[in-house]
């Protein structure tokens, strides 16, 4: 008898509410629409046979108003299929360790796929323990590169449809890209950290608020992809030379400091908040390569949010790979589904 469909769901309660969307007029993500999402992305899912869910608990409310949910919708007589949901017994931190520990206990207790709802800095954490468990991506988040916006039922479709086997894996998922940045001498030899979308050398010295918001503070820039219609730190290259997921290398780019001069670009760095940078250079930057990072101070971005604090015997080396999570590509997996009338027979069968 084969195991049951089981997926796992990351929802973060904190994406979507840092400091960059208060200052810049872009509303906050609120904890009740993501709960809905939950709710729906549920709907999706068990149409199509996905049995059983797993999630975490926090303490912000977005896990109490998928319960109520849950109860509400037992109660209804003739209840469209959802899948049984499962919190984690895990401690909470409200803080990144939640999604660590979450997504290494998922892994453990077999998941099929995980389901994210969050910005790029939370499907990172998640791509940091995941493996090959693909990814079902969905933005709540601040900066949305990485991530779909789409409507969660939709997603959860696509979802079921790929880790049902109803849609082939190779036509349903697709592998990213990755930066791989690893300290090489000094007090942090050893430490790697990876990137989906970004990695900023940045000239403000300490980590502070996290966010990159101030362009006078970007040194230089990698990029896995940039779409011309990206927002965050991804904009400068999607705005000068727009690079595709699929393509096979990335982008390095490095910007002027005061008084220099060079190529001024203007790019939406944030939501809200158009600003311009004057570009030094801008070249590919090729898969499998390392290459060292000139800095003596300042500090590293990982996906818009500042990580590392340089120190002066600090020797750090990036890379790009092809080693990033799978994901599913929903547009690819629903018109598979389509031209073969996969949703149909399915509900037939059901019958």
């Amino acid at each position: 008898m084969s195991s049951p469909i089981t997926v796992g769901v990351i929802a973060n309660p904190a994406s979507g509410r840092d400091i960059r969307r208060l200052t810049t007029h872009a509303s906050v993500f609120p904890t009740a629409e993501k709960a809905n999402m939950v709710v729906r992305l549920l709907a999706g899912l068990g149409i199509l046979g996905v049995s059983r869910v797993l999630t975490l608990r926090d303490r912000t409310g977005v896990a109490a108003l998928v319960l109520r949910a849950l109860e509400t919708h037992t109660a209804v007589a003739e209840p469209q299929r959802w899948p049984d949901v499962e919190f984690l017994d895990l401690p909470v931190t409200d803080s990144v360790t939640d999604t660590h520990a979450g997504v290494a206990q998922m892994i453990l207790m077999g998941v099929d796929l995980i389901a994210v709802l969050g910005g790029d800095g939370t499907h990172r954490a998640v791509a940091a323990h995941c493996g090959d468990v693909p990814l079902l991506t969905l933005s709540t988040g601040t900066n949305n590169a990485f991530p779909d916006m789409r409507e969660a039922t939709v997603a959860g479709l696509a979802g079921a449809l790929a880790v049902s086997g109803l849609v082939p894996l190779d036509v349903a998922l697709s592998r990213n890209k990755r930066l791989v940045v690893r300290c090489v001498a000094g007090p942090h030899e050893g430490r790697e950290e990876i990137a989906l979308v970004d990695v900023c050398v940045s000239r403000q010295r300490f980590v502070g608020a996290r966010a990159v918001s101030e362009p006078a503070d970007i040194e230089a820039l990698f990029l896995t992809f940039a779409a011309p219609d990206g927002i965050g730190l991804s904009s400068l290259g999607g705005a000068w030379a727009p690079v595709e997921r699929t393509a096979p290398h990335g982008l390095h780019m490095t910007f002027t400091r005061a008084g220099e001069s060079g190529v001024p670009i203007f790019a939406p760095i944030a939501p809200g908040r158009v600003d311009q940078v004057t570009m030094r250079t801008c070249e590919r930057f090729e898969a499998g390569c390392w290459m060292p990072l000139h800095t003596d101070q300042g500090t590293l971005a990982f996906d818009g949010e500042r990580e590392i604090e340089l120190e002066r015997h600090d020797r750090y080396e990036i890379a790009l790979d092809w080693a990033g999570p799978l994901t599913v590509d929903v547009g690819r997996t629903l018109r598979y589904s389509a031209s073969r009338q996969l949703m149909r027979e399915v509900a037939a069968h059901r019958r």
